[in-house]
This record gives structure tokens, C-alpha cells and sequence, in this order.
């Protein structure tokens, strides 16, 4: 049976197929569940939850399109641009938008902590129990935060008007800022724990709000993308140089680089979504009739990516056919039952596919009010298909609980490990230990 945590408990960790649940959160039970088996503990961190409501889609409009540039003619510009690209922004509660990011190498979690903060908690420094909060004036309406592979600490948060790279600073060490970079970054925001300078500003070419962004496995080039606009841009970070790549005219939703680096995956909120090669950068069209994807996720070798729809609780899976360069792929129903049949929702919200490939968690809409505010957690099986079986659910501290935003850890060593931003205001990490990960 799988596991269903009863209202007023909290979900501390999975431990071979059991979910384990305790009346309240406490380092105590922690400890005894799973700190004694991977050797740390990972405490929820506070933040405050009601200033993560979206603002009105109308509250920049001003900023947009009422203004006069400085040749003195109305700002046609902005409404030529819904004309041809409508503005998605009430769209964007209904997308994954990576609003937490492990470091892939370390135990240090970021997440979106207010409209125009993140909050980093380092579980590895001893001194580092208070988090470090990264805000500045150009770090505004945050929207994504992902870790720059191989480049050390250096975050990535997508905000309006481009993209804020910061980099960790040490005593005698500073981080350097991009020679040519904007005369505004080397800004400092300070924590209990370790220093962090802002060393770049990536801005969007026509100031849009930067609401998807994804790194190359090498860490070298940056995916951004926004609602706002049909293109998506590929950054040279370390020159500051970005090329807009166009396709349809829907604005962009998600951005997705596989594992291998050899396919990348970027949807619109038209429905219609796209599998590149990047060897030469063509692409191969989809549409869905499911609604537009909520969420992507690739298989850990990078030949398969699993897919959520706005208006589905069927996932889908694109299997590539053959090695790349070929874009010759076939999209497949994964069906999870449950969905419909325990939770009586219809519609599948946000999904997040453990690296290893054994675990999926995903959130849903509406349904049975006792399963309201869940997360499902399933088993994963590729043999090469897909086959799912549901461990059980999650439930979240505080009064009716929500989760905002949820991801995993790609390499934590003794097995997958979910951290979950819920409506209640606690940031929740959760190991889920089973057979073949635990030690003996």
C-alpha cells in the first residue's frame, strides 16, 4: 500500500518504500529516521512564504509600454510585441520554475526566498547553521535559480530584465567580476556564513523578464528565455555574448539542456515545444493537445525526456530513436493511475525526476480535499519504457501546506534527495533511502 501521511504529521523521509511521518518536525527524529544512516542532518530553513505571491500581471505595465523612449515617440514597441507574442504572465503559476537548485557537488541548497531574494544554506559549513541572502537593486521579481556546473559556487537567478551570476567570496580571495561587465555589479550581500558578489549582469536584449534559463552540462554557455518573447538566447557567459535563437511565436515557458549536452528541449506556452541538436542547431517542432508543458525532466543518460501537460495527468515521455545528431524521437503516454483514481485530480502541476532516474516526485491540482497540498512520490523503472509504481505521498509542516517549489539533488551519494519550498514557509529537504543506496 502506498504511504499516506495523516493530517497533522509531517513527512521526515523515505526509508525502502515507507514514508516516514512524525507529529512535528525536530532534529531528534531526523536523526533517528535517516542522520544515523548518511551521517548529516538537513534542517528545514524559514523563510517568509507570503511575499512569494505573484505580483499583478499588470504592475509594470507601466515600465513596458507607458513610458516615452528618448527619440520622444510613444512606446509602440511593447505593444507590437503582444501583438505578435501575448503576455503569459498568468501562466507562469502553472510552470516548474526552478525556484530551488542544488549545488551539484555540494550540499549547499538555493532557493527563492521573496520576490527579489534567494536564500543559500551551505549543510556543509559548521558555521553556516543562518543562511546567506543574495538581493540587490537589479535582483528584481526573481524567477528561476539554477547552480553553474563545474565553476565552483557560482549562481545563476533569473529575474526582470536578464540574469544575475553570483559567485561565493573568500577572506583574501574575493570573486572576480567579468572584465566589461556592467559598472553595477561587484555588489556584496552578506549572511552569517560565507560571502557572495554579484560578478555579472546578463541583460535580455529587449529587457524582458528572464523566467527560464538552463546551463550546458560544461557550465560554459547559459539557456535564457522569457515569456514575453518567441526567442530564447544562448549566452558565452564568460564573454557577456548572447546569440537569440527564434522559433514559433509562442513565448518561451521552460528550457531544458540534456545531461550529454548533445539535445536541448525548450517549450511555449502556445502548446508547441521543440527538440534541438546542438551540434548544429536545428530543430525538430511538437504540439500538444494536452495544453502547454508544465514541467521537463531528462533520463540521466540524456535519450529520454519525461514531460508534464497543463491540462493532462498523463505524463509523456520522448524517446530518441537513435544516437544524436538525429532528431527522430516518439513521444509516449506514461500513465499514473493513481492520480485520477486516489487523489481525483485531473491535472498533473509540477513534476521533478531524480538523476539516478528512481525516483519522481510531481504535485497535482484540486482533486479529494485529504490529498490536497501532497506531493506523490513514485518508483521509476526504464526497461528501456518507462513503468511507475507510487511509494506514497509527502505532506509538509504548517496548516495546509503547498508546495511552490520542489527539486532534487543530482549527485547525493546515498540516493535521491527532494527539497520542497512549501506555502507555509519552511524550505524541506527529504532523503528517500532505499535498498540499494543504504549502507550496511
Amino acid at each position: 500500500m502506498p504511504s499516506f501521511p495523516q493530517p497533522g504529521t509531517v513527512t521526515i523521509c523515505e526509508i525502502n518504500r515507507d514514508l516516514i511521518t512524525a507529529d512535528n518536525l525536530s532534529d531528534n527524529v531526523s536523526k533517528e529516521s535517516y542522520g544515523k544512516v548518511i551521517g548529516m542532518l538537513f534542517n528545514p530553513v524559514e523563510f517568509e512564504s507570503d511575499s512569494l505571491l505573484l505580483p499583478d500581471r499588470n504592475s509594470n505595465a507601466g515600465d513596458e509600454q507607458g513610458g516615452i523612449p528618448e527619440n520622444g515617440f510613444p512606446a509602440l514597441i511593447g505593444v507590437v510585441k503582444r501583438i505578435f507574442c501575448p503576455n503569459d504572465m498568468h501562466l507562469l503559476p502553472e510552470v516548474n520554475l526552478q525556484g530551488v537548485s542544488w549545488h551539484q557537488h555540494k550540499h549547499i541548497l538555493a532557493f527563492i526566498s521573496g520576490p527579489n531574494q534567494v536564500t543559500i544554506r551551505d549543510y556543509d559549513d559548521p558555521e553556516g547553521k543562518e543562511p546567506s541572502i543574495l538581493h540587490g537593486d537589479f535582483q528584481r521579481e526573481v524567477k528561476v535559480v539554477e547552480w553553474r556546473p563545474n565553476s565552483g559556487r557560482t549562481l545563476s537567478v533569473a529575474c526582470r530584465g536578464g540574469v544575475c551570476i553570483w559567485a561565493a567570496s573568500y577572506p583574501g580571495n574575493p570573486a572576480s567580476v567579468r572584465s566589461g561587465a556592467a559598472p553595477f555589479v561587484g555588489s556584496i550581500s552578506k549572511g552569517s556564513g560565507m560571502r557572495w558578489t554579484l560578478v555579472d549582469f546578463l541583460k535580455s536584449h529587449s529587457g524582458e523578464h528572464i523566467c527560464a534559463l538552463s546551463w550546458s552540462p560544461d557550465g560554459r554557455y547559459l539557456a535564457t528565455g522569457s515569456y514575453e518573447s518567441s526567442a530564447f538566447t544562448i549566452w558565452d557567459v564568460s564573454q557577456g555574448h548572447g546569440d537569440p535563437i527564434r522559433r514559433g511565436l509562442g513565448g518561451i515557458s521552460i528550457l531544458r539542456w540534456s545531461p550529454s549536452g548533445d539535445y536541448f528541449f525548450a517549450a511555449k506556452f502556445d502548446g508547441t515545444f521543440y527538440l534541438w541538436e546542438t551540434g548544429t542547431w536545428t530543430s525538430q517542432p511538437w504540439s500538444s493537445s494536452s495544453g502547454f508543458v508544465t514541467g521537463a525532466s531528462w533520463d540521466p543518460d540524456g535519450r529520454m525526456i519525461l514531460l508534464s501537460f497543463s491540462k493532462s495527468c498523463t505524463l509523456g515521455s520522448i524517446h530518441f530513436a537513435s544516437k544524436p545528431p538525429s532528431l527522430v524521437a516518439h513521444l509516449l503516454p506514461v500513465e499514473l493511475p493513481e492520480i485520477a483514481t486516489l487523489t481525483r485530480s485531473q491535472t498533473i502541476e509540477k513534476i521533478a525526476w531524480d538523476a539516478s532516474g528512481e525516483r519522481l516526485a510531481l504535485s497535482f491540482k484540486d482533486g479529494d480535499e485529504s490529498y490536497q497540498g501532497l506531493i506523490a512520490i513514485y518508483d521509476v523503472r526504464r526497461t528501456p519504457l518507462i513503468a511507475t509504481s507510487l511509494v506514497g505521498f509527502i505532506r509538509g509542516p504548517g496548516d495546509s501546506p503547498k508546495p511552490i517549489a520542489f527539486s532534487f539533488h543530482n549527485k547525493f551519494k546515498q540516493g535521491p534527495l527532494l527539497s520542497v519550498c512549501w506555502s507555509t514557509g519552511f524550505c524541506c529537504t527529504y532523503p528517500l533511502l532505499f535498498r540499494s543506496h543504504i549502507l550496511p
